[in-house]
This record gives structure tokens, sequence and C-alpha cells, in this order.
């Protein structure tokens, strides 16, 4: 680590590993299995959030007392039945590298399971990156619990920033206290994105790579004025 390089946060779905879609489909089976069945553009604008929270966002808080923690497990068993489908995102292990010779401190901040989070870090070749799971905390995004636990996970005297692609992860990221930049590599729009508190969205890892230093500059401009 260099001491003047920010900590990075990394969303993982969506942002490093293209798995929003396959996640969005075993939630509608999964829903399905249990008596509702909601239409998948309206269970991917849900991607993001954890499925602490997903089942009551879209089926109501009657239908999460009675069958939440059964359509949880559905989903997981339906995500892994589509899980050979899902692959890392180009220029995604580019990008850890990247910030790695730029001495961040990263850590993949990730409301996902822990098997799937290690399978993740071997298709980005990262076995080695600090994680959070959805057992860390009792709140996923949008709730900042998550996020405060991946920051307690590097320096916290140094700036930060969160790096994401769902609208769930810059409003966690604002919840608590530091930037978040956007991608539109998980299917929401640069529009949905800003208006839920993106400093920066970005089309493509790639762009954002290219980019990469003003990203860093921003997390420290935030990190001054948050503490000056």
């Amino acid at each position: 680590m260099t001491p003047d390089a920010p900590a990075v946060l990394l969303d993982v779905d969506g942002t490093l590993i293209d798995s929003n879609y396959q996640h969005a489909l075993a939630w509608f089976r999964a829903l399905r299995e249990h008596g509702r069945t909601h239409p998948l553009v309206e269970l991917h604008r849900h991607i993001g959030m954890g499925g602490d929270q997903l089942v009551e966002a879209v089926a109501g808080e009657a239908f999460e007392r009675e069958h939440g923690d059964a359509a949880r497990a559905s989903e997981a068993l339906r995500y892994e039945e589509l899980s050979p489908d899902v692959a890392a995102l180009e220029h995604a292990s580019e990008l850890i590298a990247a910030l790695r010779e730029r001495g961040c401190d990263v850590v993949l901040a990730t409301s996902g399971k822990e098997e799937d989070t290690q399978r993740y870090q071997k298709l980005l070749g990262a076995e080695d990156l600090k994680y959070t799971t959805s057992s860390d905390v009792e709140a996923t995004k949008p709730a900042p619990d998550l996020v405060q636990v991946a920051l307690e996970r590097v320096d916290g005297d140094r700036p930060a920033v969160l790096i994401g692609d769902s609208t769930w992860d810059c409003e966690a990221a604002e919840r608590a206290g530091i930037p978040a930049v956007g991608l539109l590599t998980g299917g929401f729009s640069e529009q949905e994105l800003s208006e839920a508190g993106a400093a920066r969205v970005y089309t493509r890892l790639a762009d954002l790579l290219d980019d990469l230093d003003a990203v860093l500059a921003l997390a420290r401009r935030v990190g001054t004025d948050a503490t000056g």
C-alpha cells in the first residue's frame, strides 16, 4: 500500500462479474416457486440489494414474513444452476491490478454468499483480496452497514471510494460518507446511478481504467473535504 493512495471498495456482481441477469432470473424462478410472479425488469431493478431486503421490497412485508427465508434458499439453488454462465467482465482483473500498482488498499464489498465470492475471486485471479459477504451484517445494501464493514478491513485513515453498478451501491456509499463511482455494466442507467449519488459514471471498465487516476483523485478530494 502507498500511504496517500485511497482505499477502493469494489462491488462484485455487475461490476466485476457479469451476473446481474442470472441473479434476476434466479429470483424470478425462486419467487414463482412460492406463488409470486414478478416481471424480470422489476427484479433486475432490485439486483444489488441484498436478499435480506429484496424479497420484502419486491413482494411485500406479508410475503417476506411467510416465505422470505424459503425464497432466499430457492434463489441460492436457482442461481447455482445458472452459475456456469457467469464470467468476469472484460478488464475486471486489469482494474484490480492497476489499483494494486497504485498502492490502493482493495476490498471486495459484496453482499454475496461466501461460496459465490470465493468462486468470483478465482475467476478474477484475486484469491488473496479481502472481502465482505452478507453474513457480515444484519442489513445489506442500500443500508451502509456493508460499506462500513468493508472500510474496517482497509486502512481507516485513508480516503476511500466505492465502485459499483447499482443504485443500491451508490446509496450505501453515500450513507457511509464516501463517494461512489458508477458503471453501466450491471444494466442500470447513467441517470439512475447519478440520481442515486454516483459522482462519475462510466460505460465500461475500460473507460474507468482510462480515467482511473481522476477517480482516485476524486476520493482524495472528498476525503480531504470531509476531514478539513
